[in-house]
């Protein structure tokens, strides 16, 4: 894991990323800094695998911002705040709105590498969960409309004479569509269908 992901380093403080870079560094992770939120929206994809430390107050846009914006572009990156202006209620916001941890500087290099493996637990998860997802829509893109229609039907819980009736089409041919949208989408039941369904948002 550790060859694999990056850990992203963002606070307007050289001396703090010069430090938490050291920390991070000699625990065999790769490490990218930025001296603020902005210069790392520019540069980020998402497609990478990592976590970010966040400082919480920066000149311009801050670490709540930040994550406010990750946030409406959809961007699941695992954040863990640090800050020496941190408060009870400012912890809890960070943390409802989906952040790993919330700690104070000046942090232990031990506190802060355990909130980093457990933001990339996380991470792994996203993207595992990413690319079922990507694997499912694909599956399902290759149903016809009728086939698709279908699948709707059946994991809804119709029976195979129900589904023909309100599609207006023969016992027969639900039958060899339903096959067809088991073959193409890989599921060997029902309730593997109904799952595939769920995960492709059908």
């Amino acid at each position: 894991m550790n060859t694999e992901a990056t850990i992203f380093i963002i606070d307007d403080d050289p001396a703090i990323r010069d430090s938490l870079t050291l920390m991070v560094v000699q625990e065999g992770f790769t490490v990218s800094t930025f001296e603020s939120a902005e210069a790392f929206l520019e540069s980020f994809q998402t497609e990478r695998f990592g976590c970010a430390i966040v400082d919480l107050r920066m000149s311009g846009m801050d670490g709540m911002q930040l994550q406010e914006m990750l946030t409406k572009h959809h961007i699941q990156l695992p954040i863990i705040f640090l800050t020496g202006h941190g408060d009870i209620p400012m912890s809890v916001r960070a943390i409802r709105a989906g952040a790993i941890d919330f700690l104070t500087k000046p942090v232990t290099r031990e506190k802060l590498m355990t909130s980093v493996r457990f933001a990339l637990i996380e991470s792994e998860r996203i993207l595992t969960e990413r690319a079922t997802h990507q694997s499912v829509q694909s599956h399902l893109a290759e149903l016809t409309e009728r086939e698709r229609d279908v699948m709707a039907l059946a994991v809804q819980g119709h029976s195979n004479k129900e589904i023909a009736r309100q599609l207006g089409i023969s016992h027969r041919t639900v039958e060899i569509h339903k096959s067809k949208v088991m073959h193409k989408t890989g599921a060997t039941n029902l309730l593997d269908l109904a799952r595939i369904a769920h995960e492709g948002d059908l």
